[in-house]
């Protein structure tokens, strides 16, 4: 899968779940920072979904 192809997959997984932990995992991504820098999205936001999410 293509780079492009992959981030575009990964926000379209996080804008129709709202799950970012399901995107890290999916990204393999150790951080959830990570996941957030890679999908481009403001702190603020990804702390508003990461609360929405239990764990």
């Amino acid at each position: 899968m293509t780079t492009r192809l992959r981030q575009t997959k990964a926000t379209l997984v996080c804008r129709r779940t709202g799950n970012l932990r399901a995107v890290q995992l999916l990204l393999g991504h150790r951080k959830i920072g990570s996941t957030v820098r890679y999908l481009g999205i403001e702190v603020d936001d990804a702390l508003a979904i990461a609360e929405q999410v239990s764990v």
